[in-house]
């Protein structure tokens, strides 16, 4: 039986960022017109998580289980933001799609973020806060999922960010807000057993 030949990690990498290329120059090429400037706007948007930090200012008004949701939603989005920018951006710096090369139509443009493009701040920020107050309030997570998705979708559309960054983002975004929702469920439970003994 002929050996197999391991997969090399350098060219695997180089395909893969070979698919995002042509991914990202096919929704470039796609003629959408009606979907351009609603995506441009929800883009621009969900600049310094405006979108989410405002639903959670909604959710906190009421106590309770939506108020907890909300806050739990701030500290994954928090979290996931300096993760994504401090941390993600500076140790990949992955330089920023060629937006004029791709020919993406100026209609959809947004100002071309002066940071890098791995991973997708804003996707990391809008999918930790949809799973965070989705854990806390589960009536929340579809709507809220569905947004960030949109989110996500219109930084490849508007021409900011390759495929792969979004997924990168994603990914981060759902670990920050598994790792605060984790970090939540312990400390409850650790003030439940304290008010126990006392």
């Amino acid at each position: 039986m002929p050996e197999t030949e391991p997969v090399r990690p350098i060219p695997l990498l180089r395909d893969l960022d070979t698919i995002d290329q042509v991914v990202y120059a096919a929704v470039a090429k796609a003629e959408t017109p009606a979907l351009d400037v609603g995506l441009r706007r929800l883009s621009r948007a969900a600049d310094h998580s405006k979108i989410s930090l405002t639903l959670a200012a909604l959710l906190a008004l009421r106590p309770g289980r939506t108020r907890r949701a909300a806050l739990g939603g701030v500290a994954a989005l928090g979290l996931a933001s300096a993760t994504a920018n401090l941390l993600g951006k500076r140790i990949v710096r992955r330089p920023r799609p060629n937006r004029a090369a791709a020919e993406v139509v100026v209609g959809r443009h947004v100002p071309m973020p002066a940071s890098t493009s791995f991973p997708s701040g804003h996707t990391a920020s809008a999918v930790a806060f949809a799973v965070a107050v989705g854990a806390g309030l589960p009536e929340a997570a579809l709507p809220l999922g569905l947004l960030a998705g949109a989110v996500g979708y219109s930084r490849v559309h508007t021409g900011v960010h390759y495929p792969g960054d979004v997924v990168a983002g994603s990914v981060l975004g759902a670990t920050c807000a598994a790792a605060v929702t984790w970090a939540g469920t312990r400390s409850c439970r650790s003030l439940t057993r304290t008010a126990a003994r006392g």
